[in-house]
């Protein structure tokens, strides 16, 4: 696992990306677990930087093919961050966001995209596809 943060001149935290190596054969690359940027230190392209941190040592240091993350559906504002990066869909899964914890009765699932981003090793490009929003496949179908 990696962690990357950024602290401004007074100690606070701006943000940090949590990340991690996983997968096996042309399934191995990178997963970005928590991406946050503090409020008012967004707009500053920190996002930008921690996320090209997390890939170079995806692609050099790991050798991954490609790093990929799940955002939710809904969240128009960070799909498009990461489609300026360089992201793309590559499935829907349903329900990927379960319950809440609101009890046994509360239906708070939300799906999400897998986006997916290609690294140096995947030449062919094999880590993406077309049409990724139109395939949809079951939070259990994805480890």
């Amino acid at each position: 696992m990696k962690r990357s943060s950024s602290e401004a001149p007074n100690g606070h935290m701006m943000g940090y990306v949590i990340g991690k190596a996983e997968g096996l054969g042309a399934e191995w690359h990178g997963h970005v677990t928590a991406l946050t940027v503090a409020p008012e230190y967004r707009r500053l392209s920190l996002a930008r930087k921690m996320m090209n941190l997390l890939e170079h040592v995806s692609d050099d240091n790991y050798r991954g093919f490609f790093v990929d993350l799940y955002v939710r559906c809904a969240n128009a504002v960070a799909i498009g961050m990461y489609e300026e990066l360089g992201y793309s869909v590559y499935r829907r899964v349903r329900e990927y966001y379960g319950s809440l914890g609101m009890g046994r009765s509360a239906k708070d699932e939300e799906d999400a995209f897998d986006m997916r981003k290609p690294l140096s090793r995947d030449t062919g490009r094999r880590s993406i596809r077309a049409g990724g929003r139109e395939i949809v496949v079951s939070a259990h179908d994805v480890s």
